[in-house]
């Protein structure tokens, strides 16, 4: 069966800057020349992370309870290579439990279809005539037996009828079709908080690669002074000293910006997960109901079935070939007078 479509992917986290695992600070010259700085952090696909070996564990939101917002943070390939967030890994559960209740509609639908056709067929054969000369208590039970048919028809076609109102009917409108409109706008807010948090993390990035730029400008502006190899005054270094720290003021700016991405980010991912928890757990919990009422009736059913049997067991055990007999004889005798001997 196929799944109902997928949601049109917003945006792609693929950009080169964001694709391999970075640290922020991994253009700085400070800190290519400090070798004994160890990171506590690292960038993957524009989301930043604790380094997990020199980072204390993290905490989980909900402890012990394996929910969502705790495990879908990082992103995955998809079999055909493909960047898939963890967010869309939630959303593709949905519509696949979406689509798993419409496939168990589908297969009370024909459960359905199997029961009033057999109903159908019992309640013919009840007709047939065959054995209707059938006489005696032989002949009651044998008519019993046939109408027992007609009765169980009605039983199935009763069951069909319930199956269809409280159980498939329940299934296939749970969660209409606002449904996969809500889910999108949920795909759409997310991706679009996702591709802010991309374009913040490529502001940080320029302006870290300015702020190096800048360093080294004013590096070397300040090593030409020391050894005479330029005329430059000390206004120039001075100039230079402004631009570094405006670059390095920008960076700061910039970061700030993308941690504020990020923090909203967080924020919309724990509110909009855990919703997403709770439509599965309404999900289950729903189908579960759904499915006892099935058994419910389907116990009622062997019930009825076994209350047509009731009447028929009982003139079986009433079944008595004396009887018949004596019916039989009463009904059919042609005389009781014994042939004698002639005499002469």
């Amino acid at each position: 069966m196929e799944m109902e479509e997928s949601f049109d992917a917003e945006g792609s986290f693929d950009d080169a800057s964001c694709l391999s695992p970075q640290s922020p600070g991994s253009t700085s010259p400070a800190r290519r020349q400090n070798k004994e700085i160890k990171e506590t952090k690292i960038t993957i696909n524009c989301v930043t992370f604790p380094v997990s070996a020199s980072a204390p564990e993290q905490q989980l939101l909900k402890p012990n309870e394996w929910s969502y917002c705790d495990y879908f943070w990082a992103d995955k390939r998809d079999p055909q290579g493909a960047t898939v967030t963890g967010f869309e890994v939630l959303l593709q559960k949905q519509l696949k439990g979406k689509q798993m209740q419409k496939e168990m509609a589908e297969f009370i639908r024909e459960r359905i279809k199997i029961e009033e056709e057999y109903a159908k067929n019992l309640s013919k054969l009840s007709m047939f005539p065959m054995a209707a000369q059938e006489e005696g208590t032989i002949g009651e039970a044998w008519a019993q037996l046939k109408k027992s048919l007609a009765d169980e028809a009605e039983v199935h076609l009763k069951f069909s009828s319930k199956l269809q109102s409280e159980v498939e009917k329940p299934l296939l409108t749970f969660r209409g079709d606002n449904f996969k409109k809500d889910m999108k706008k949920y795909d759409h807010h997310i991706a679009d908080l996702r591709k802010q948090l991309v374009s913040r993390y490529a502001a940080v990035e320029k302006a870290r690669k300015a702020l190096a730029d800048r360093q080294k400008d004013l590096e070397v502006k300040t090593q030409q002074l020391e050894i005479k190899l330029s005329n430059k005054t000390e206004e120039d270094i001075k100039k230079a000293r402004r631009k570094s720290t405006q670059a390095g003021d920008d960076l700061m700016r910039c970061v700030d910006l993308y941690n504020q991405a990020q923090s909203k980010w967080f924020e919309e991912m724990v509110t909009t997960s855990l919703e997403l928890e709770r439509l599965e757990v309404e999900r289950v919990e729903t189908i579960q109901q759904l499915l006892r009422q099935y058994t419910t009736l389907r116990h009622e059913t062997d019930m009825f079935n076994q209350s047509t049997m009731e009447p028929v067991d009982q003139l079986l055990q009433s079944v008595d070939p004396a009887k018949d007999r004596e019916l039989w004889v009463k009904e059919h005798k042609t005389g009781d007078m014994r042939p004698v001997d002639m005499d002469i």
